[in-house]
C-alpha cells in the first residue's frame, strides 16, 4: 500500500518548495497539483477563453491533455505535448489558475489523474483541497500557513531574482484576494482538514519544516 502525505495551505505559503524536499527526503515522488491547473489556466490563456464565462471553461478544458513525466526526479508538466515548467509561473497564469480551478469539469480531470498517480505510488501532493478532496485518506496531513505578509515577501523574492520587476504591496493584496477568492469558492474551499495538522512557517526556516514534517511521518 502507497504512503501519502498531504500538504495543503494558502498561496506562497511555500508547499511546492517544501513538499518538494520532503519527497527527496523520503525518496517518495512528489506531484505538484497546482503546477497542473497552471497548465490548464495557461491552455484557456492561449485559446482566449473569457476566464468569466465558466460554461466555456467547462467546455474548452476537455481538449486540454496535462500530463505528468519524470526527467531524473523532476517533474515535468506537458500541456498537449510541450514541455510548459517554464511557462507557468508567471503572475498572470497564477491568477487566470485561481479562477479556472473553481470550474467543476476542471477539478473532475485533474483530481482523477491526481489520485490515480497516488495509488500507485509513495507521494508527497500539495495544493488546496488536497487532504480534504483528493486524497481524504492520505496517511499524514499537513496544513501549512504563514502571514500575508511573510508570504507576499518570498513571492516577491522569488520573482525578483529572476528578474521579473514587482511590488511587495500589491503581491501581498493580490494573496489576500486570492486567499478570499480560494477559501469561499463552491467547489473544493480552501480548508484545513479535520485530521490535518496545522503548521505556521512565518518564523520557521526550509530546513525547519522540512525536519519537523518527515519528524511527523515517522511519528504517525
Amino acid at each position: 500500500m502507497s504512503y501519502n502525505i498531504a500538504l495543503d495551505g494558502p498561496a506562497g505559503a511555500g508547499k511546492s518548495t517544501i513538499a518538494k524536499r520532503v519527497a527527496s527526503e523520503l525518496k517518495f515522488i512528489y506531484v505538484d497539483t497546482g503546477a497542473m491547473y497552471r497548465a490548464m489556466a495557461l491552455y484557456m490563456l492561449n485559446e482566449n477563453v473569457d476566464l468569466s464565462d465558466t460554461k466555456a471553461i467547462a467546455e474548452k478544458c476537455k481538449s486540454a491533455e496535462i500530463e505528468i513525466r519524470y526527467t531524473d526526479g523532476v517533474q515535468c508538466v506537458f500541456l498537449n505535448g510541450e514541455n510548459v515548467n517554464d511557462k507557468i509561473r508567471t503572475p498572470r497564469v497564477s491568477d487566470a489558475a485561481s479562477k479556472t480551478s473553481v470550474v467543476k469539469e476542471v477539478r473532475v480531470i485533474l483530481v482523477k489523474l491526481q489520485q490515480e498517480l497516488a495509488a500507485k505510488t509513495d507521494v508527497v501532493m500539495d495544493g488546496r483541497d488536497i487532504g480534504s478532496k483528493v486524497l481524504p485518506n492520505a496517511q499524514l496531513k499537513i496544513y501549512m500557513t504563514a502571514s500575508s505578509r511573510v508570504r507576499a515577501e518570498r513571492r516577491y523574492k522569488e520573482l525578483t531574482e529572476k528578474g521579473e520587476k514587482c511590488e511587495l504591496d500589491q503581491i501581498e493584496a493580490e494573496i489576500k484576494e486570492r486567499d478570499e477568492r480560494d477559501m469561499n469558492r463552491e467547489e473544493s474551499p480552501l480548508v484545513q482538514a479535520e485530521d490535518a495538522i496545522l503548521l505556521d512557517t512565518s518564523d520557521m526556516t526550509i530546513d525547519e519544516v522540512v525536519e519537523k514534517i518527515i519528524s511527523l511521518k515517522e511519528t504517525n
